[in-house]
């Protein structure tokens, strides 16, 4: 699985608006600025994330944007998925669309499994939880394996 540019930035721009306080919108351009992300880029990507109801912008000289729900209830799941959809697809494909027959049956569950598993982990975190630093346990297991850290 691959984590795309679009999808880093706008869980790092979520996580500035998540520590920000509640009434006070951020500019994107300060977004942009803190996280070094291109400025374009993070106006789409913000207008992704508004369409989908996770920011809510606000126009004037203290105009900005903030999230319109509480980052406990923002999981990163829910970000990637505003701006880049469904979270395993296969050839643009949600696994349990597919068909494969032969020998190659026994791909569907195994990519219907690792859909499960990525579901669990980035539904499974809010953004609150990485604001704090405070990980859910099952990141930190899944994290302190050795093998987990070296590319194969």
């Amino acid at each position: 699985m691959r984590i795309s540019a679009r999808a880093d930035y706008a869980v790092r721009a979520a996580l500035l608006l998540a520590g920000a306080p509640k009434t006070t919108p951020l500019k994107a351009e300060f977004l942009a600025e803190t996280q070094e992300i291109p400025h374009k880029f993070l106006e789409s990507i913000l207008n992704d994330m508004r369409r989908d109801g996770l920011v809510v912008s606000q126009r004037g000289a203290s105009g900005g944007y903030r999230l319109a729900r509480a980052p406990e209830d923002i999981s990163v799941a829910d970000v990637v998925r505003a701006v880049e959809g469904p979270l395993v697809s296969v050839r643009g494909v949600r696994p349990p669309d597919l068909t494969y027959q032969g020998p190659a049956e026994a791909l569907l569950p195994l990519w219907v499994a690792l859909r499960a598993n990525v579901r669990q982990i980035l539904e499974g975190v809010s953004l609150a939880d990485i604001a704090s630093g405070r990980l859910p346990d099952f990141i930190h297991t899944l994290a302190e394996d050795p093998a987990a850290w070296s590319n194969p």
